[in-house]
C-alpha cells in the first residue's frame, strides 16, 4: 500500500524527525523532558493522558521556560484502556496538534495500529495530528513509527545534558546524539555517544 503526500513531518532535532498522522514511542527515565521538547517545537495545545493512580505529577516549574503550562491539558485516565481511547478519540479529532499517552507498560500491536489509523483519520480531518506514547524502561511498543530513549548526562556545573537514543525508526539506523537543554527545548551537541 502507497501512503499519500502528507504534512510536513516535524523536525525536532537535525537528526530527529517525526512523522505527523504517525504515533511514535518516548521512552527512558528523561521520555517526559522529551515529549515537553515536543511539545515547545510545535504550537497549539497538548493534549497529555496519563494515569489517574500516578501520584507524580508534572511541575509546571521545571518547564515553565520550554512551554507554557497554559498549552498543556490534562486527562486522567481510571484504567490503562482508558489512556489508550482516550488517544485514539483525540487523534481521530484533530482537535490537539499532539497527543501523548504517558502509559504504564508498552502497549501491543493492536492498539498501537489503531492509533496509526486514528492519527490518519486526524489528518484528513484537518492538521495531522502528532502521537507519542511514553513508555517505561526502554519501551516496546509494537508497531511504532519510531523509538526515541532519553537518558540524563547532566554534567557539573549545571549543564543539562542528555544522550537521545534513535532505538528504531524506518528509514534511518539506530544512533545516539548528544543533547543539551536550549531557550526552548533541546539542541544537537554531536551525533555521537557520551561517555559513560
Amino acid at each position: 500500500s502507497h501512503r499519500r503526500k502528507g504534512p510536513a513531518p516535524l523536525s525536532l532535532l537535525p537528526d530527529m524527525t517525526l512523522e505527523r498522522g504517525r504515533v511514535h514511542e518516548f521512552c527512558g527515565p528523561s521520555r517526559r523532558v522529551l515529549a515537553l521538547a515536543t511539545g515547545a517545537a510545535m504550537t497549539g495545545p497538548v493534549l497529555w493522558i496519563r494515569p489517574a493512580w500516578e501520584t507524580t505529577r508534572l511541575n509546571p516549574d521545571g518547564f515553565l521556560r520550554h512551554l507554557s503550562p497554559a498549552r498543556l491539558l490534562f486527562i486522567e485516565a481510571a484504567r490503562e484502556d482508558d489512556i489508550l481511547w482516550s488517544m485514539e478519540e483525540a487523534l481521530r479529532s484533530a482537535a490537539a496538534p499532539l497527543v501523548i499517552g504517558d502509559m504504564p507498560a508498552a502497549p501491543g500491536l493492536t492498539p498501537v495500529r489503531r492509533l496509526h489509523l486514528a492519527a490518519e483519520r486526524g489528518a484528513e480531518a484537518g492538521d495531522a495530528p502528532l502521537g507519542v506514547l511514553l513508555t517505561p524502561g526502554t519501551g516496546g511498543a509494537a508497531g511504532v513509527e519510531t523509538r526515541w530513549s532519553l537518558c540524563p548526562k547532566h554534567a557539573p556545573g549545571n549543564v543539562e545534558a542528555w544522550a537521545l537514543d534513535r532505538l528504531r525508526a524506518r528509514s534511518a539506523p539506530p544512533a545516539t546524539f548528544a543533547v543539551t537543554a536550549a531557550e526552548k527545548g533541546l539542541t544537537l551537541v554531536k551525533k555521537a555517544a557520551l561517555p559513560a
